[in-house]
């Protein structure tokens, strides 16, 4: 939900803008393109700090994964999963990371924006629910190991971290 997250970085003045773009397209933001789109500069600033957050994501929940299981306290890890959660999360599908490798963009067949887009609706359920049952209970049972989850699948490493 974008416009939910720029709300939350009171940048929602700036939905317009990201609605035109695909999440590939907003995660590859540079200072020099908003400034372009007269983005002011304190708010480029923020969205491209905001953005390099979201690269993080995946090393975060990692981390929050190993407290987790050293038996710390599970406030702060709730607080950042819930956090987290407020951002933009792109559902992951295994053909998605096979298309990216061989150099293909995954989105050139149905190219869809960040906002309003309705007709991606259903195959973002779909390709959650098929990441889900790839790994659905695996990484559950109490240690760390578990079956690897695929680099970019954030919502398994989420979902993983929520069952720990």
């Amino acid at each position: 939900d974008v416009p939910a997250w720029l709300k939350s970085l009171r940048l929602h003045k700036y939905a317009a803008l990201f609605s035109q773009m695909t999440y590939e397209e907003m995660m590859a933001l540079t200072e020099c393109q908003l400034e372009a789109q007269n983005v002011t500069k304190g708010a480029r600033h923020k969205i491209v700090i905001s953005i390099q957050k979201l690269k993080e994501r995946q090393n975060l929940l990692k981390s929050l994964e190993r407290d987790i299981l050293e038996g710390g306290n599970l406030r702060v890890p709730l607080q950042e999963l819930h956090q987290m959660i407020l951002t933009p999360i792109k559902a992951y599908s295994s053909q998605n990371s096979s298309t990216e490798e061989h150099g293909r963009d995954a989105d050139s067949h149905h190219p869809s924006s960040l906002i309003g887009s309705d007709s991606q609706g259903s195959d973002c359920k779909d390709s959650a629910a098929g990441g889900m049952q790839q790994h659905h209970l695996p990484g559950c049972e109490g240690e760390s190991g578990g079956a690897p989850l695929p680099e970019g699948d954030l919502p398994g490493q989420f979902t993983r971290v929520m069952g720990k």
